[in-house]
């Protein structure tokens, strides 16, 4: 580093007018700078303005031909082209693998150019010859859609950018709510009252009468007083199965008649039986 002399010093002292400390070009350690190191070093790509940003090739050219209202399908290919070249040199003085895709655009308009300038020759068939601009032309009405159709999506509202989904906290009711017993749970306790019946089978053979309503009447009885039976309690197995079918056509008589409920606290949990409220 330069040595500064005792008289520098006093010019680069902090007290210095406000006058003479506008006039430097920075202020290091609180001290203003009045002229940049000799030894500074500023890498080129310090700092960069791009006044417009593409996507590519096409869309510098579409913007090239909708900027001046140029029509698209009658481009004038020498006003286009020298603007066109005029961006790529400034593409190739700062990064030149940007600049490769569009160099070829850029010998494309040279060569399109090139044969609209040729005599046209017509075809095997006699017919005239293809617009040499008809393919570029194809090309970007194809892009300018695509393009249009992105910004359409872009601008449909976005889970996260545009709106939150709503959440809303709903208190549950303190009351238990009890699952309705289905016939399939019914039947499926039925079969394993039946299979444990089948254990404890007599040899007695024997006729007996037997009444649904009488059997309406003891199942009344014996849910009596009680808050809730469970389903199993209410069958007599040591009597057989016949009386088991009675007891269990009576219950679902009751059950039909809304004399009795058959609730479940869960899924797969025991059944109980209670005889129905009836409120006064």
């Amino acid at each position: 580093m330069a040595e500064v002399s005792t008289d520098e010093n006093a010019e680069l002292s902090p007290d210095l007018p406000d006058a003479v400390d506008s006039v430097a070009v920075a202020r290091l350690y609180g001290e203003p700078l009045f002229q940049l190191p000799l030894d500074l070093y500023i890498p080129p790509d310090a700092l960069e303005v791009f006044l417009e940003a593409f996507q590519g090739p096409l869309d510098l050219l579409l913007y090239l031909i909708r900027k001046q209202n140029f029509n698209i399908l009658d481009i004038p290919l020498a006003d286009v082209t020298r603007q066109y070249l005029s961006y790529v040199d400034q593409i190739r003085a700062r990064n030149l693998e940007l600049a490769s895709e569009y160099l070829l655009m850029a010998a494309m308009l040279i060569e399109i150019k090139s044969r609209m300038l040729l005599p046209p020759k017509k075809t095997e068939d006699g017919k005239e010859p293809e617009d040499p601009r008809a393919e570029l032309v194809r090309r970007l009405l194809e892009y300018e859609q695509i393009k249009l159709a992105a910004a359409r999506l872009d601008k449909l509202p976005v889970l996260g950018r545009d709106f939150l989904r709503a959440q809303v906290h709903i208190e549950q009711s303190l009351t238990p709510q009890f699952p309705d017993v289905t016939t399939v749970d019914l039947r499926e306790a039925w079969l394993d009252i039946l299979r444990r019946a089948k254990l404890n089978q007599h040899h007695k053979i024997s006729r007996e009468q037997l009444s649904v309503r009488e059997h309406m009447s003891i199942v009344l009885r014996r849910l009596q007083g009680q808050r809730f039976v469970e389903f199993e309690r209410l069958f007599e197995v040591e009597r057989g199965p016949a009386v088991m079918v009675v007891t269990f056509i009576a219950m679902l008589e009751l059950a039909r008649e809304r004399l009795l409920e058959i609730t479940q606290a869960e899924a797969f949990a025991p059944i109980y039986v209670r005889l129905a409220y009836t409120p006064a």
